[in-house]
This record gives structure tokens, C-alpha cells and sequence, in this order.
């Protein structure tokens, strides 16, 4: 009888376990890619204007020690790196448009 009982005990525990088991929420499935957006958002948000005031900072200590030169030669480069990634940016919305138009 005791061989028995403590097989019958053990199945109830088997079972009951078994039923909370099932019962437990599964996990969320794992992502399917990166989302460029927000990290294009992120960089724009955050990064772009830190690395703007940084410069800003390096430009207005070179203008105090009068290293005019200096400074206008880099505020050139800044514009010109600016006028290419703005560039970048509106042919990433062309292309985006001409594909559409092919695609449609």
C-alpha cells in the first residue's frame, strides 16, 4: 500500500505542475529586425545636436585666441558635411519615391 500511495502522490504532483505549466503566459516572440527608424530618430534627436554644441564650442574658442582663419576654414568643412547629409537625406526620399512609382 505504501508503494501505492506514493505513486499516486506523485502523479498528483506531476499533474498539478504539468497544469501550472500550461497555464504560464508564453514568451513574446523575438523581434524581427532592427528598427532603423528610431535609431535614425535617436542619432537626430540626441547625438546630432550634442556634436553641433561641441563644435560651436571649438569654434567660439578658436575666434577668442584669433585663429580667424582657422575658424572660417572649419565652419566651411561643417556647412559642406551639413549640405551632404542633407543631400543623403533627400535622395534616400527620392529613391523611396521612385521605387514606389516602379513598384506601384
Amino acid at each position: 500500500m505504501t508503494a501505492f500511495e506514493l505513486i499516486e502522490t506523485a502523479s498528483s504532483g506531476v499533474a498539478q505542475a504539468l497544469h501550472t505549466l500550461a497555464s504560464a503566459p508564453l514568451a513574446e516572440p523575438a523581434p524581427k529586425g532592427i528598427d532603423t527608424n528610431g535609431v535614425v530618430t535617436f542619432f537626430a534627436s540626441k547625438i546630432a545636436p550634442i556634436l553641433l554644441a561641441v563644435l560651436g564650442v571649438i569654434f567660439i574658442g578658436r575666434a577668442s585666441r584669433g585663429e580667424i582663419s582657422k575658424v572660417l576654414t572649419s565652419s566651411a568643412i561643417a556647412i559642406v558635411g551639413l549640405a551632404f547629409i542633407a543631400g543623403a537625406a533627400t535622395l534616400f526620399f527620392v529613391g523611396d519615391y521612385l521605387i514606389d512609382l516602379i513598384f506601384e
